[in-house]
């Protein structure tokens, strides 16, 4: 009697200790989705600003980081730990990111392959694509043209902004679909990451910055700061930055993650 209750102990935490499959992953990211295509445009708009504004505490705090480091080789590896504290407050505190809560309902569409469900995402992306944006200059004028922050550190700023307009219109675009798969993976391991779910968030988003792939919303922060300091145009930040990098992390996102995942899970089913 002693041995089959052991036995059944025993199964019961190795049942706990497994870890989910990728059915289970894709169904809670899809319950999730489900319930962001529900959100009322207004819910989705100021959620969008929200996550523009606390987005603009990536380059924030990197710039802080550079400021106050010597200008040694090692500089960059501590520096782009600031880069994840925006990633990190727009996740955890819920708020609607273009690459992160919004190319997961892609997931919905897949599932039901009909004409609502296609104008509920483009409904999504562009409320709060927008959004980001809005909040993205809100910040980005507040870092360059207030008394916020002390010139040394508005230099870091404009450092940053210029290391992310340097690259070619298609390097930019491969940088950034590889950032786009990246933050749709992290989705994807969240769910059922637990206490580890800051370590995960900390870990792509610090690769990304240490790998200055390009994304939308941080990136789109930094070269608007260069716009308010002159350093560069509106078109310039437009056709060289933004274009690139949104078709980049649509692309990672999109095609690579939920694409191939979704394909996975309707395999094994």
């Amino acid at each position: 009697m002693k041995e089959e209750k052991r036995s059944q102990t025993e199964d019961k935490e190795a049942e706990e200790r497994k870890s989910p499959s990728a059915k289970v992953i894709h169904d809670a990211i899809y319950k999730e989705a489900v319930v962001e295509l529900s959100r009322p445009s207004s819910a989705l708009f100021w959620s969008g600003i929200a996550a523009g504004l606390s987005m603009g505490f990536s380059m924030i705090s990197k710039g802080l980081f550079m400021a106050n480091l010597p200008d040694v080789e090692w500089r960059l590896l501590v520096s782009n730990f600031g880069y994840s504290v925006g990633f990190l407050i727009v996740i955890l505190g819920k708020q609607q990111l273009f690459t992160e809560n919004t190319l997961t309902p892609v997931l919905t569409f897949l599932q039901r392959k009909d004409s609502k469900t296609f104008w509920q995402v483009l409904r999504l992306w562009g409320i709060v694509l927008v959004a980001n944006l809005i909040g993205a200059v809100i910040i980005a004028f507040v870092a360059s043209e207030t008394k916020v922050f002390d010139p040394h550190v508005k230099k870091a700023f404009e450092e940053i902004g210029k290391v992310a307009m340097a690259p070619s219109f298609d390097v930019t675009l491969i940088r950034a679909i590889f950032a786009g798969w990246l933050i749709a993976l992290m989705v994807w391991l969240l769910p059922y990451a637990q206490t580890a779910r800051i370590w995960v968030i900390i870990i792509i988003t610090y690769i990304i910055g240490i790998g200055h792939l390009s994304h939308s919303i941080a990136g789109s922060i930094e070269v608007f700061t260069l716009v308010f300091m002159e350093k560069t145009t509106w078109w310039n930040a437009l056709t060289s930055f933004i274009v690139p990098t949104l078709i980049g992390n649509i692309i990672g996102g999109v095609a690579i993650v939920a694409v191939l995942n979704h394909a996975q899970v309707k395999a094994d089913s």
